[in-house]
């Protein structure tokens, strides 16, 4: 089954933020060679997974709206500001992002190794076998977090930080 990747045009029934090919160029320039190792079809549904991840971990998140309520993905947006201008501009509404692409990828590369949204299960607070002890701390998260992806897509959230501690941007009008 073809890949259908949404390009900032509102494809119906959009899976992907990036195609095979643009992630197998950006995943080879930044050295994960292992990538091509798999063919085109699994790499599909890693794509696949990485942008259900991207949906479930940044949706509510993101800056701006959907473009169109018939989308399927997240991307495209309007009224995304640009960081970092004196006065506010906005992303075009007829791209998706290529940090956005670049996470995705870089989210499908993870995904060969490891599943994105693991099944949580009870916390281990101590584990003693024979004279070995292990005890972790209640704190610790319960969810694996990547935070090379959150720093890409820092600047196109609207709720920075992680859950539902983040800090929402404050906009002073006269």
């Amino acid at each position: 089954m073809t890949l259908i990747v949404e390009d900032g045009s509102v494809v119906s029934n959009a899976e992907s933020y990036i195609s095979v090919a643009d992630a197998d160029i950006y995943l080879g320039k930044i050295g994960k060679v292992d990538w091509s190792a798999f063919d085109d079809l699994d790499k599909e549904v890693f794509l696949r997974n990485a942008t259900s991840y991207m949906v479930g971990r940044y949706g509510a998140r993101w800056a701006g709206y959907i473009k169109s309520s018939s989308q399927t993905l997240d991307w495209p947006r309007s009224t995304v500001p640009i960081e970092g201008l004196a006065t506010t501009e906005y992303l075009s509404e007829t791209v998706v992002p290529d940090e956005v692409k670049n996470a995705c990828a870089l989210l499908a590369f993870k995904s060969t190794t490891a599943d994105l949204l693991p099944d949580e299960t009870r916390v281990i607070i101590r584990k003693k076998v024979d004279v070995l002890e292990t005890e972790y701390s209640e704190h610790s998260p319960q969810t694996k977090r990547y935070k090379e992806i959150d720093a890409m897509l820092g600047k196109y959230l609207a709720i920075k930080g992680s859950g539902s501690g983040g800090i929402l941007p404050m906009v002073r009008v006269a």
